[in-house]
């Protein structure tokens, strides 16, 4: 018994020792934690350096952009040719994907051989090579007679302008065939296989082998977004925001970016980390200076680093006596194959003995454990500064989504990570140890990055009929010069229509004269009460003018307009605006004063004379019953007489669209036309009496409100209307009236919106197919949102945030889409407010028989204050469709609240012109 123990305390000792010995030996092979998060660091910086446009000539990580802009959804589907060249074989693949949601794949593949002098030979024979390779396989699968699409891993670094090109920087690996260096890879293996008439494929990708394995492992978790390869070679691959990809144009979405990793540490930045051995091996290497950091990493390279470690330690005499053989002084006697079978837990001392005595040595049981040792210390330093590495990327992509932790997935490869015994669990382990606030799983790729060419074919093949089928949606919305033109001219016939005594009953766009004869002249002043009614908010205001400084001074109170209220009685609506009057003259302490008051009534009415108004029909969902057809300001006059507390003097009653025009009036004698982009559309100008047919006179002008939402009412501008707008049109309180307004202002856009993307759901476009309740909810895409979508300065994740908000799970291509289904509706609805001004524009242009007229438009309206590019699409489009009209949109200081009070003040001085004549 005494023995056994005195055996077990001498193996311990022994081990001890030897351990020590090595340690020493090896010492700068030793990473801390702090070593390895300032590793971490160099390489973040390095990663930003290669993503600048400027700083990436210079920089060792070239962080190559791959044009894979999307993972697997698991709706791709058909049959995919896949080619690998760049490791010890070549593969050629069959992949079938099958039927979406069930996330099935098929495979069939074969090797063929990679020989040397192929490899190393001529460029122009190696891809003859692979297309005789690619037409064996195609003969023996049966598959001569098809057109199939092909995706082509090739692991070497290039540079891509786009998925189905790649031009090769540089050989790696033992790869050096002559001719193909700055060439395009995709181009020479189309033209070898052209030479073979009986195949027929079409190359759709061209994707690095790390960005394989990331499609392979995203088609079984959608939530991978980076791929790592520890094989014969290493690298990276990781999903990067397009706003921060300098060398491609674009910042929408997220595209891949192969980092080409390998390279870190080639301008030096590893210097302090390398050791005589490193230097040794890389001097002796095909590429020297080249690839530093896979060269302390990768499969090529450990069992080259342990030989070059055995041979110094012996010559030393720390190792075999002092004896070496000479397989111990042959490059590339010890793989890495033989690194990992040495390491295994069990077995792995008695492999060490086996594999020592191969190499013509005479090991004894310390020398067995010391190269077991420095085997562990070489993979060991692999994994430690591939996860110093992996942390930083990762980091990086938790700061892109501003998370403050970060779930995701690592898709891995590579025969270092698959053989070795110990290598995953220790890499999981630092990863974890330098992320704490990431919580990461590691899944390893099935079938490697064949298949993942395959993916990535297939997803390029998805996205480009995806692609096809949302661009024929958008297309129904992007008006040509010729529709533009089309329908400024109908517009233009309509007005004509509207100020006819004999069309006027016909026109859809009604030319309502207003009695509003005159603009300001700078001499009104007074108090004055307005009103404004015109949405679910009622305001009431006391407007203060002085003359001379045109200086207007305003108070005023808002009060809701409940929807029980909207769409109840008349009698109960007026009651309600009474009780609002009170309530303000109450609070202002004018509980007695006759005031002279404006009444803004943003709906359509028949003026007889300023102060009588005849509602025509309600719009904007109000559907007060007694009340079409009726004065409005005689119902408001009884309401205050029901009330009995106050008299007020209605001197006015006037159209939002007039009040605007009226306040840019009041600071721009140039303005006479009045533009409202909001809830509603709308537009007035101010007519020669002698054209306006409905009023007696012809002298002076007169302000004209015409009610253009309802152009196209009579089908004129049916062409240009689209499904959806019809089907916004027949969930509407007023089906078939108002369709100009119901294609460009703020209460329908949203919906024309929501209409789209759930078309493009239905079709499995969007949101994974899945039409979410909310996305079922009318009026829940409100005009707002596009506001906030189509800002600039908005990045894809607010963009995805205001989405999740709305119920709506989106990825980042859902969000990209979105983005431009908001764009092409709020692009559509300016351009068809630009055509309806420019026919006014050129109307008043060709009344005045003038060669160019100079103009200024009052505009006010949410959707033309907050929208970020309504107003320059606006302007474009006027100036292109009215080139001699100098065109200023002036943007209105509240219209209906300062316009009416002002349109009061010209209308008691006009009226006291009258009497003084």
């Amino acid at each position: 018994m005494f023995a056994v123990h005195l055996m077990a305390f001498y193996f311990t000792k022994l081990k001890e020792d030897q351990i020590k010995k090595v340690d020493r030996f090896l010492y700068h092979m030793r990473l801390s934690d702090e070593t390895l998060l300032d590793i971490m660091a160099r390489f973040q910086a390095e990663m930003q350096k290669g993503l600048g446009k400027d700083t990436n000539p210079t920089a060792s990580v070239k962080m190559l952009p791959t044009f894979v802009r999307a993972i697997p959804d698991g709706s791709e589907k058909g049959e995919f040719l896949s080619l690998d060249l760049g490791g010890s074989k070549f593969r050629v693949l069959k992949v079938q994907v099958s039927e979406e949601g069930k996330r099935n794949v098929q495979m069939e593949s074969q090797f063929y051989p990679t020989p040397n002098e192929i490899i190393r030979g001529n460029g122009s024979e190696l891809f003859e090579y692979v297309a005789d390779c690619l037409a064996d396989f195609m003969k023996t699968k049966g598959l001569k007679h098809k057109k199939l699409p092909l995706g082509l891993t090739f692991s070497f670094p290039c540079r891509q302008t786009k998925l189905e090109e790649g031009i090769l920087i540089s050989w790696t690996k033992k790869f050096k065939a002559r001719g193909v260096q700055d060439t395009d890879v995709v181009d020479c293996l189309a033209k070898a296989i052209k030479k073979h008439k009986d195949i027929d494929v079409d190359i759709l990708a061209l994707v690095n082998d790390t960005v394989g394995t990331m499609m392979t492992c995203a088609y079984d978790d959608p939530y991978c977004e980076v791929g790592v390869i520890i094989g014969t070679g290493t690298n990276a691959c990781y999903m990067e925001d397009m706003s921060n990809i300098d060398l491609v144009e674009g910042d929408e979405g997220r595209m891949c970016i192969n980092t080409e990793w390998g390279a870190f540490g080639d301008d030096g930045a590893l210097e302090d980390i390398r050791t005589e051995f490193d230097r040794e091996l890389d001097l002796g290497s095909l590429n020297p200076g080249k690839q530093l950091f896979e060269k302390m990493i990768s499969g090529l390279y450990l069992g080259e680093l342990v030989r070059i470690i055995l041979l110094k330690m012996a010559k030393a005499g720390l190792l075999f006596d002092g004896k070496k053989s000479s397989a111990l002084h042959t490059k590339g006697k010890i793989e890495t194959r033989h690194v990992a079978a040495m390491e295994k837990y069990k077995e792995g001392l008695a492999n060490t003995r086996e594999i020592l005595t191969d190499l013509g040595l005479e090991p004894s049981e310390a020398d067995c454990i010391a190269v077991q040792h420095i085997c562990t210390i070489v993979s060991f330093r692999s994994a430690n500064l591939c996860a110093a590495a992996l942390a930083a990327i990762l980091t990086r992509l938790r700061e892109n989504k501003k998370l403050v932790r970060l779930r995701t997935t690592v898709g891995m490869d590579g025969t270092v990570y698959k053989i070795h015994p110990q290598y995953p669990k220790r890499l999981h382990k630092v990863v974890r140890k330098l992320v704490p606030n990431c919580d990461v799983r590691f899944l390893l790729s099935e079938s490697g990055s064949t298949k993942g060419a395959a993916m990535v074919t297939a997803v390029a093949s998805r996205v480009q009929a995806q692609r096809k089928q949302i661009d024929k949606v958008l297309a129904l919305f992007q008006l040509t010069q010729e529709q533009l033109k089309a329908v400024q001219g109908k517009m233009r016939t309509e007005f004509e229509y509207g100020l006819k005594r004999d069309t006027h009953l016909l026109a859809t766009v009604k030319m309502l004269p207003t009695y509003v004869c005159g603009m300001p002249d700078g001499t009104e002043k007074g108090k004055f009460l307005a009103l404004d009614l015109g949405g679910t908010n009622f305001r009431v205001l006391l407007v203060k003018i002085r003359s001379g400084r045109r200086s207007v001074r305003m108070y005023n109170k808002i009060f809701a307009i409940p929807l029980e209220i909207m769409q109840g009685t008349g009698e109960e609506l007026f009651d309600h605006i009474v009780q609002c009057i009170a309530d303000f003259l109450d609070y202002m302490g004018l509980k007695g004063a006759q005031l002279p008051l404006g009444f803004t009534f943003s709906f359509p009415c028949r003026q007889t004379s300023i102060d009588k108004g005849t509602l025509i029909e309600w719009t904007k969902g109000f559907k007060a019953t007694d009340c079409e057809g009726e004065d409005v300001v005689d119902m408001l006059r009884e309401a205050i007489k029901r009330r009995n507390e106050f008299d007020l003097d209605i001197v006015a009653i006037v159209n939002d669209t007039v009040g605007t025009m009226m306040t840019c009036g009041h600071e721009d004698p140039n303005c006479e036309i009045g533009l409202i982009a909001g809830t509603g559309s709308n537009m007035c100008y101010m007519e020669e009496m002698k054209n306006i047919e409905l009023v007696e006179g012809d002298e002076g002008k007169m302000c004209i409100n015409t009610e253009w939402g309802g152009f196209g009412d009579n089908g004129c501008i049916d062409d240009i209307r689209t499904q959806y707008d019809e089907k916004v049109d027949e969930g509407s309180l007023n089906p078939g009236k108002q369709r100009y307004e119901k294609m460009t202002s703020g209460m329908y856009l949203g919906e024309i919106v929501r209409q789209i993307l759930i078309d493009l759901t239905k079709h499995g476009l969007l949101f994974r197919g899945q039409i979410s309740e909310r996305l079922r909810t009318r009026g829940i895409f409100e005009t707002k949102f596009l506001s906030q979508i189509e800002s600039d300065r908005l990045a894809l994740l607010q963009v995805r945030r205001i989405l999740q908000q709305l119920g709506l799970d989106s990825t980042c291509e859902d969000s990209i889409v979105v983005k431009e289904v908001c764009g092409a509706v709020s692009r559509r609805a300016a351009q068809l407010y630009g055509a309806g001004l420019a026919a006014i524009v050129e109307k008043r242009r060709e009344d005045q028989g003038l060669e160019n007229l100079k103009v200024t438009v009052g505009v006010d309206g949410t959707l033309y204050k907050l929208h970020p590019h309504f107003s320059r699409i606006l302007q474009e489009t006027v100036k292109e469709l009215a080139p001699r009209c100098d065109v200023t949109l002036m943007l209105s200081e509240d219209g209906s609240g300062k316009g009416a009070a002002l349109i009061t003040a010209v209308a008691k001085r006009l009226q006291q012109a009258q009497k003084e004549k």
